[in-house]
């Protein structure tokens, strides 16, 4: 199984001293950006089945 980007780009963040300091000082920046860029590919490569319907938008009126 291959590894994502990401996880080799933290990697070798966290192998150096320097990285692990701002590893630490940027732990929740981190995380998001990498939640963000996997929401981001799971959208670009079609995500969840019959999660994008055109048509079934919410259009602001309760029924």
């Amino acid at each position: 199984m291959r590894l994502p980007p990401i996880a080799t780009v933290l990697g070798g963040l966290l192998l150096s001293r320097g990285g692990r300091r701002m590893a630490g000082r940027h732990a929740g920046k981190l995380a998001l950006a990498t939640l963000a860029l996997q929401l981001w590919q799971s959208r670009r490569t079609g995500g969840a089945a019959g999660a994008n319907r055109p048509g079934r938008r919410w259009s602001g009126r309760r029924p």
